[in-house]
């Protein structure tokens, strides 16, 4: 297996020699990263292929192409010694694809060895094998804008995802709407449910939680260290999680009104905690403002109304059908090309205007892959206008640098979009190397991760181990399978005292991951807790005050100060070390500062040996020599100068 950051390396034949690929644009090393800034017309790609002689290498060449372009065959030179065969070459960047200008390419090498030929086929985007066919997997490089950026005050934060129903009631009174059902018991009353996964249900149960309580509460945050809240919306809607808005420029009432998102937004920017709020740009509600479905707003809705004013905003059938989010009938669509549309979230005293303008500090894109590319660009542009350092980030479930949705390759990371995305490969991959010690997904997955994107969008991924859509992560890593359980089963079924003991060992070893590799590490309220749950809405419940488990809570608290203390972690750079067995160790580093991470999730104890002095930073003390990393634990080591 190869390092990333080290030379790329794979086994040919019996004797197993070494490969050692360099490739350079202009000043801009890209041997193990695949972004890059967009290099000068009088730059040069510098490649180099160098093996043993005993190789027998006879020839190199470089092909590469535009995404859905033609390929372009590059020659390499020899300029081998005695022990080494090396083909190298200097490409003027204006002889390649597109000027190697702002886009995405793919490429790969092919060796001749007289007799016959074998290709790179990239295993992660950093390492790769040779095969004898033309290569399916090739290595991705992106191409950005010069100048892109990055929320400097992102890197090294820790974001807390708050459900504001779910929360805390706070001590302020709020209006009750009066459609919404109030359950009473915080501390065990059960979230509504359909009788099966995508029924119906109603979603306007609330427990009570406001933004006066997030208020009353920053405190607490504090102590975890968190510096960003990210917030469920808060647009008045009829449903509890208000995914389904009903006016984008109220806040809920029954979350305290624009008073409280004011109130809020003061109380933690004199902690110097920034608010992040759930932009739902997609869809509205049926229930709105916009659509008016059943005449609860004094609006003339595009429901029914052919000559409403949001008729062009959603999409209609002949028959008065329309086009809704994943057939969700409840979830109209919104047209956001339509320039009417567009202007209402985009324009002057619009709705980017108006929150970024009250002082919150970035914006979360709800189902990002499915906002037009020009709606992103406008999007941008009006942040960057109002608030230089306002954050944006998608919501984007697969590797965001070649992401194809809806048969379009999006260009989230190329400069002008997202500033980064909700990182859920880094979630899977570690609940695989937690849950079954599968180190070698985890390597893969994160290498991947890293050797596609800028760094600069890898400093700020939003790096979660749990949502408001998916199980709790305590559940998922120690639960009992849910698979064959009804929804009315799962809402009251709980883990077994040994599951739940097991379980926060594991997730401790998890977080410590989550909070050490690169990006920022988002957690879901509660997580710190030890809340439990299955699938929505049984992750929901209530923040359980007062029944918290005092060694998890005490051990995200000791994470939170390590993170916020540490400079490596805000931009440093990565780079594995090991990763075999279940275990994995890899390295922060920047300038003189470094950190090296272990995690054991095999069987057996891990000893490492250790060429200098480290401070143990969960004990703060001294490491030497060797180290032994138990089962199901993790170490994290900086280096003394």
């Amino acid at each position: 297996m190869g390092i990333l950051g080290k030379a790329q390396k794979c086994a040919l034949a019996s004797e197993n020699p070494v490969i050692t690929i360099e490739k350079r644009a202009g000043d801009c090393d890209f041997s193990t990263l695949g972004a890059i800034p967009e290099p000068k017309e009088s730059d040069k790609l510098f490649l180099s292929v160098r093996l043993p002689r005993e190789a027998g290498l006879c020839g190199v060449k470089f092909t590469i192409a535009g995404d859905g372009g033609d390929n372009a065959y590059f020659k390499l030179y020899y300029r081998g010694d005695l022990v080494t065969d090396e083909y190298s070459a200097e490409i003027p960047v204006s002889d390649l694809p597109m000027g190697l200008s702002n886009g995405l390419y793919y490429y790969h090498f092919e060796l001749d060895f007289g007799t016959f030929t074998l290709y790179t086929r990239s295993i992660n985007n950093a390492d790769f094998e040779l095969c004898e066919e033309y290569p399916y997997q090739r290595f991705r490089l992106l191409v950005h804008e010069r100048d892109l950026d990055t929320p400097e005050w992102f890197k090294g934060n820790i974001m807390y995802h708050i459900f504001v129903d779910r929360f805390f009631k706070g001590t302020r009174s709020v209006p009750v709407s009066k459609t919404a059902v109030i359950n009473p018991d915080w501390e065990n009353g059960i979230p509504q449910y359909g009788e099966y996964p995508g029924a119906f249900v109603e979603n306007n149960m609330f427990f009570g939680g406001t933004l006066y309580g997030i208020a009353e509460k920053l405190d607490y945050l504090e102590g975890l260290g968190v510096g960003c809240i990210y917030l469920s919306p808060i647009f008045k809607a009829y449903s509890n999680h208000k995914y389904d808005t009903g006016d984008y420029m109220t806040v809920d009432e029954m979350f305290g009104g624009e008073d409280a998102l004011r109130e809020l937004i003061s109380k933690a920017e004199e902690r110097g905690i920034k608010i992040v709020l759930d932009g739902v740009f997609n869809h509205t509600g049926d229930d709105s403002l916009y659509f008016n479905r059943y005449g609860r707003y004094d609006s003339r809705g595009a429901y029914g109304n052919a000559d409403s004013p949001f008729r062009s905003w959603y999409s209609f059938e002949e028959d008065g059908s329309y086009k809704s989010w994943w057939g969700i009938e409840v979830l109209p669509k919104l047209n956001q090309r339509n320039p009417e549309c567009k202007n209402y979230f985009l324009g002057k005293d619009g709705v980017i205007e108006k929150y970024f303008g009250m002082g919150i500090g970035g914006i979360r894109l709800d189902v990002a892959d499915e906002l037009p590319d020009e709606f992103l660009d406008g999007l941008y542009g009006v942040v960057r206008g109002v608030k230089k350092d306002g954050l944006i980030i998608g919501e984007v479930w697969e590797n965001a640098a070649d992401k194809v949705a809806y048969g379009e390759r999006r260009r989230y990371f190329r400069g002008g979009q997202l500033d980064s995305v909700m990182n859920y490969p880094m979630k899977n991959a570690v609940i695989e190397l937690v849950k079954n010690g599968d180190s070698e997904f985890f390597y893969n997955v994160i290498t991947e991760l890293y050797s596609s994107y800028p760094k600069a969008c890898s400093d700020v991924l939003m790096n979660i181990l749990g949502t408001h859509d998916t199980d709790r992560i305590l559940t998922v890593l120690a639960g009992e399978n849910p698979d064959g359980y009804t929804n009315a089963e799962l809402s009251v079924k709980r883990m077994t005292a040994d599951e739940r003991t097991k379980g926060v060992k594991m997730l401790c070893t998890a977080a410590t991951l989550q909070y050490t590799l690169f990006g920022s590490p988002s957690v879901f309220y509660a997580d710190e807790a030890g809340s439990e749950g299955y699938r929505d809405p049984f992750c929901r419940m209530p923040y359980p005050w007062g029944r918290e488990n005092a060694e998890l809570l005490g051990f995200y608290k000791k994470l939170g100060q390590i993170r916020r203390s540490e400079r490596v972690f805000a931009k440093g750079s990565f780079e594995f070390l090991k990763a075999s067995d279940g275990f994995v160790s890899f390295r922060r580093f920047d300038g003189d500062d470094e950190i090296v991470v272990m995690a054991n999730c095999g069987r057996s104890d891990v000893c490492e040996k250790l060429s200098d002095k480290y401070t143990n930073l969960y004990t703060d003390s001294t490491e030497e020599a060797e180290i032994t990393v138990s089962p199901m634990s993790a170490k994290i080591l900086k280096k003394q100068r």
